[in-house]
Formats: C-alpha cells, structure tokens, sequence
C-alpha cells in the first residue's frame, strides 16, 4: 500500500494497476466505495483443478501418507512451520517420519546465497520436501509442488492461508492442502471462522469472496489513516462509511441524494434462524449486507452464498430475502415505506420520489383495486384480506409497474 502511494506521487497523473489475489480490507473497501476503479478477474487458468482442502488435528499417520501420496506421484511438497527457533527439529522429525524424503529448510533468517541455493535445489527437484516459513508466501511457482501442510493453521490470517494453499495447484494436477491445528476446542471463534470459510471457500477464483469475508472479519481500519484492517468503532461502521461516501460526492461535486431507507412493515416475518446460522455474529453480518443491498443481483448473490455455506435456506430466511428483493425495489423509486393495516396496503412516497405523477394517476384509474392518494404522499391500495406471499407478490408486481417505462 505504501509502496503504491509512494509511485503515484512521481507523477501526479500516472495511472497504477494493482494485481492481488487477496486485497486487504482497506483496500477492498476502498474499491465498494468507489474511491478505487476495481476490477475482478475469476477465470483461472486452463486445466487448473481446486485445491482439496483439509482441516485435521497434528496427526503423524496423516502427515506421513499426505507426503508419501505426494512422493509416489513424483511431487513435491510445502511444510509450513513458522517457527525458525525451532523449524529444525521439525524437519528432524519429517525425516524421521518420512524417511524416503529428502527434507531441505528454508526461512527468512538463512543467509541470503544459502537460501537461495536451498531454493534452487528445490526447483531443481533435489529436495522434495521444503520445511520452511511463511517465506514462500508470495513469489513462487513451483509446478511440481502440489502438496502443503501448514503447521498450526489456526495462527495465521485469512488472506494469509489463501496466499499459503496458493503455492500449490499451480499445474494441471489435483492439489491438496491440509491445515494441521491443535484440536477445535483450543481455537478461538475467529480462528474457527477462518478454517470454516477457506475449507468452504475451494473453487478456482475463490479470492475476491475471500477477501469479502477478511473484510468482514478484520474490519475496514482507518480507510484515512494508516491501519489497513480493524474496525471502526468510534462512530459504526455503517454510519462512518455513510459519512465517507457523501464526502466524496461533495468533492466530486455530485448533487446529494437523501438516502432512502425504506421502513417496510407488512406484518410478514422474515429471518434466519438461530439453528440454521448460529453464529450471531454472521446473522447480523448477512442481516446488514441484505439491508444495504441495492440491487436484486446483491440479494441474488447473498442467497446463493448462505446456501453454499449453510445449506438450503430455509422458509423464514427465503421470506427475508423476498422482503429485502421489495426493499430494494423501494430504494430504486424512492419510496420510505410500505405498510399493511389487515386490508390496506399502503406506500408513502418521498418528496424526491422517481415515480411520475403520471404514473401514480394512471394506478388511479385502474379499476382492479380501489385506491387513493393522501396530499400527504401516500398511495392506498385497497387489497382486502390476503396471505403473505399473495401480499409480497402484489407489492413488487405493483412497484414493478411503477419502473417501467
């Protein structure tokens, strides 16, 4: 990040394209804000296969058959121990657990020409098991290493994992990674969501989604300051990132638009439940990202991830998402609310409502419901007693007619 601030003050109006696979929260949320043009690429290369990815509690026998499995195709293999003081005898003790291999070491605190012999001698195929640090993080492509261990995966950071399961599969051959913990009861809850996610998270071009949820572990940090993760605790996130957004329309000289947050109450209950998310944390994180969707391809999205990771949605959680499918609707035409009283169905409209006059006059004159409009900006919508998805698929019917053209 520093690195790109400091290029860009050469030339006032050079222009700096950033390749990750993992964007920092910053850096992810300065893109959703707008304040970075951001671009995603999801086509992995041909003939790349997933990464299989296993969570699993230090176990000897596992260690022994992931590299013998390894050995026996001809591959290579990362054993991640990020400890230097004591990375030695753990390479010890893959060659005495794995006595066909030939263990090399590898870590930051080797001298430079002997880190870079070990390095080469590894490429070269005269090693094939590397114990090392997370010095092989960032830069290597070693086609023949398909296998990686990493030692005490509960340690690291989201992107960090990802960055580390990346070092292998770069080939047209199955990879696998394997994530050795302590024992689940030791972990944290975060250091629990990290696994769950990245062992969900397997599919080719997996980063961008990763990133998200990084964003949503770690926080934003200070978006104009120097911490590029943390959360923003002073004023909310939601209101500090209100805050951001209309300043950057000011200096963009933008008209402001008050935001609408459409108060929809029609008597119709919609929510996750606890036994089918039970992290409260993540409820309310999927509660906030449905409630500030702008679009029906975001709810589309949202629904399609709670089912990738939590399974079918159950009927509660799909009347929440067709609730949130009206909301946006309701933003779209700057609508602040909808209510039903038993009979009515009623919708107040802003000031500044994108709906015509026109159009509200013609649902006048439609003779299949009775309706009315209040000087006071209120449509009434006479649609008598009705069940809940009857009532849900009259309201967007109506909305959907008020956007055409």
């Amino acid at each position: 990040m520093t690195h790109n601030e400091k290029l860009k003050r050469f030339r006032a109006e050079v222009d700096v394209l950033t390749m990750t696979a993992t964007p920092i929260p910053r850096t992810l949320q300065l893109g959703m804000l707008g304040l970075r043009d951001l671009s995603v690429i999801d086509t992995p290369p041909v003939d790349r296969l997933a990464i299989r990815t296993y969570v699993s509690r230090f176990d000897d026998d596992l260690i022994r058959q992931a590299v013998l499995r390894e050995l026996q195709r001809g591959g290579q293999v990362f054993f991640v121990h990020n400890r230097v003081q004591t990375i030695d005898a753990m390479a010890d003790f893959i060659r005495q657990l794995v006595p066909e291999a030939k263990v090399a070491v590898g870590h930051g605190q080797m001298g430079e020409r002997q880190l870079e012999k070990v390095m080469l001698d590894f490429i070269e195929g005269k090693n094939n098991v590397l114990v090392c640090s997370t010095i092989i993080e960032n830069g290597i492509d070693i086609p023949r290493a398909n296998t990686i261990i990493v030692n005490r995966a509960d340690c690291f950071g989201l992107s960090q994992l990802y960055q580390l399961r990346g070092r292998v599969g770069r080939s047209d051959r199955r990879a696998y990674a394997y994530l050795l913990i302590p024992g689940e009861g030791l972990l944290s809850r975060e250091a629990r969501e990290r696994l769950r996610i990245l062992q969900e998270q397997t599919e080719l071009g997996a980063g961008f989604r990763i990133a998200s949820h990084d964003l949503e572990l770690r926080g934003a940090g200070e978006l104009l300051g120097a911490r590029q993760a943390g959360q923003v605790t002073a004023v909310g996130f939601e209101m500090y990132t209100d805050l951001l957004e209309e300043t950057i329309q000011e200096l963009q000289g933008l008209a402001k638009e008050d935001r609408i947050d459409p108060d929809v109450r029609l008597g119709i209950s919609g929510y996750l439940p606890e036994v089918y998310l039970p992290d409260p944390n993540q409820r309310l994180v999927f509660y906030r990202r449905l409630a500030t969707a702008e679009s029906d391809e975001e709810i589309y999205d949202l629904a399609d991830e709670l089912r990738e990771r939590y399974g079918k949605v159950p009927a509660a959680g799909q009347m929440l998402i067709e609730l949130m499918k009206l909301r946006v609707l309701l933003k779209q035409l700057r609508i602040e609310s909808a209510e039903f009283d038993g009979r009515r169905l009623i919708f107040g409209f802003h000031a500044a409502t994108r709906v015509s006059p026109e159009k509200i006059l013609s649902r006048l004159q439609r003779p299949d419901v009775k309706s009315s409009f209040s000087p006071d900006y209120k449509l009434t919508l006479e649609v008598g007693r009705i069940g809940d998805s009857e009532l849900l698929d009259f309201a967007k019917k109506e909305l959907l007619a008020f956007l055409e053209s």
